[in-house]
């Protein structure tokens, strides 16, 4: 991996965007068009979201999100090597100032969203534009080298990675100020012990319950990250509050708000959802221990 790094994504970080872009024309043209990349997973995940949906309806929305797709993977990269003011040209952000009064009043609060439109970005400046830290929890790399990459690259502008392992040995808990701690809440959880049930983009869905779980445990509020591109390259964030205070919504309530919030977003544009994985994979047969969450 580490060859890859230096001889592959090294000069690539280091490319202006223009010719990124251009690159990123060409690996459409090769990953799809010619060697159809996942293309059966994101033809049958279409199909089972939108049958309502004519073929052709569903080849136009598939190949816009190939488009966006390999622009995604160049762009994630890139914003890593940017400067703040460089980064900032980006991402907009409307009002911080929901996340910065909440946690002014003594509130944790949590941030959750999907993969949707550009992620990275966002992350890599979120803790520029709140007045709180910023926590993103993620799943260990087996390759360390990677993990260290990456930690180097998301956390660039001051956003505090935390794995899961640290989470569970209480790294959150001697953490002695209020935060925002980010959820990407949409990954198929197939080795979250907790889930809820629901129905998401017309689909029987196991949904990790993290989100609402920490939440109720801290009475953090939670707040959703509208994710909008306005362009080629260009993300609008706008932050809307679902719950202010967790410990008086009935169970399943908050991961139902953030589930049809998320929703909504992939009706409106859905060929910025990431499409390729295989995010319906785990059954409710599986879970019937799980009885107590649904």
């Amino acid at each position: 991996m580490k060859i890859i790094y230096y001889l592959l994504i090294k000069p690539l970080i280091a490319l202006p965007w223009s010719i990124l872009y251009l690159l990123s024309d060409f690996l459409y043209l090769m990953g799809y068009r010619i060697f159809r990349y996942r293309v059966g997973i994101v033809d049958q995940n279409l199909k089972n979201a939108f049958p309502q949906k004519t073929k052709e309806e569903r080849k136009k929305i598939r190949q816009k999100f190939y488009r966006h797709f390999f622009d995604l993977i160049l762009e994630s990269l890139k914003i890593s090597g940017e400067t703040e003011v460089q980064a900032r040209k980006k991402c907009h952000f409307h009002n911080p100032e929901l996340i910065n009064t909440l946690t002014a009043q003594g509130r944790d609060v949590i941030l959750v969203g999907g993969h949707y439109n550009n992620w990275e970005i966002m992350s890599y400046l979120l803790d520029t534009s709140l007045t709180t830290q910023v926590i993103a929890i993620y799943h260990q790399f087996k390759n360390k080298f990677v993990e260290k990459k990456m930690r180097q690259a998301r956390g660039g502008l001051g956003l505090q990675l935390v794995s899961r392992s640290e989470v569970r040995k209480g790294a959150l808990a001697a953490i002695n100020k209020r935060m925002a701690i980010v959820f990407l809440a949409d990954q198929s959880p197939t080795i979250a012990k907790r889930v809820y049930w629901t129905q998401f983009l017309n689909q029987e869905t196991a949904v990790a319950y993290g989100t609402e779980l920490y939440a109720f445990r801290k009475n953090a509020a939670v707040v959703y990250f509208q994710n909008k591109k306005t362009k080629r390259g260009r993300y609008e964030i706008t932050f809307k509050l679902l719950s202010e205070f967790p410990k008086n919504e009935p169970k399943g309530a908050i991961t139902e708000k953030h589930v049809k919030a998320l929703e909504e977003d992939i009706i409106a544009a859905p060929q910025y959802w990431l499409w390729t994985h295989k995010r319906w994979k785990r059954k409710r047969m599986e879970d019937k221990d799980m009885a107590s969450l649904v």
